[in-house]
């Protein structure tokens, strides 16, 4: 396994930048349009998306927000090629305690009205524990169901939590997915990739001490890999501390080309490949 800590003499964005650095396919495979933190500049805001070489986006959307589902409308407008994914997320399970089904149908309908690609972001957060995880776990366990049901691919939020959250995968048949936003360590990542679930690496791939990460990040396999910004939240190096946005994707895709020493170009078409197996659907 690469260390690009020791190896690696020019920085992750010299390297990617030397080698075929015209981006025109890159997808950032899991952001939040919808967010009101987008509302005032929604359009400029997709218009450095696509300067920056962005040809789609996957917006993720909380099921269980109704304010955020109208805005979908709008973020379609501003952005033809952007497609989308609904779920509950783990911080907003305590209302659905001992209603799992009630959850599930919320879901179920989000996913129809906006033709979803994937159920997500679900999973388990014991970090910050906002809901019980007795509750966290039983909707997690139901929108994987969901997800199978509709042929669909799920979007995992895991934080201190893997244990619980790959003995749920493991139960479940059919699954496929990815681990957004993937900060683990290198054995859960292989547990990630050994129930056949890609890996979203974020901006924190980015960050000065985030050198294990990377070592996780060169250690990958190419044909299971994407990118994201997760906007608003955790902006990339040398943007830290602002207003995420998916044009900053390119930022991330710039370190993972560098750590695992090829072009930033040609790695943004395998991941647009990438993104086109795990979700059928390719940005043209």
């Amino acid at each position: 396994m690469r260390s690009p800590d020791h190896q690696i003499t020019r920085s992750p964005d010299e390297i990617a930048r030397s080698r075929d650095h015209q981006i025109t396919r890159c997808i950032d495979s899991h952001c939040h349009l919808a967010d009101p933190a987008f509302a005032p500049d929604l359009t400029d805001v997709v218009a450095r998306a696509q300067t920056a070489g962005l040809a789609s986006a996957l917006c993720i959307l909380s099921a269980d927000e109704p304010a955020e589902l109208a805005r979908v409308e709008a973020v379609a407008r501003a952005w033809p090629a952007v497609r989308f994914a609904a779920g509950v997320h783990p911080h907003r399970a305590g209302p659905f305690a001992g209603r799992a089904t009630e959850a599930v149908e919320i879901v179920r309908r989000a996913s129809v009205a906006c033709s979803v690609l994937a159920v997500g972001e679900v999973g388990l957060d014991y970090h910050y524990d906002f809901a019980p995880r007795p509750v966290q776990r039983d909707l997690f366990e139901a929108q994987v169901a969901l997800a199978v049901d509709l042929g669909r691919p799920i979007i995992v939020h895991t934080r201190e939590a893997s244990e619980d959250t790959f003995a749920i995968l493991a139960r479940a048949s059919g699954v496929r997915g990815v681990m957004h936003c993937f900060s683990g360590t290198l054995d859960e990542a292989r547990q990630s990739l050994d129930l056949g679930f890609y890996l979203s690496f974020s901006g924190i791939l980015t960050f000065p001490k985030a050198g294990t990460l990377r070592e996780v990040a060169a250690y990958a396999p190419e044909d299971r890999l994407l990118v994201e910004t997760d906007a608003p939240f955790l902006a990339p190096v040398p943007y830290r501390g602002k207003r995420n946005e998916p044009a900053w994707v390119a930022r991330t895709l710039e370190t993972l080309a560098g750590t695992r020493q090829v072009g930033a170009a040609p790695l943004a078409d395998r991941l647009a490949r990438n993104f086109a197996e795990l979700f059928g659907w390719s940005a043209r």
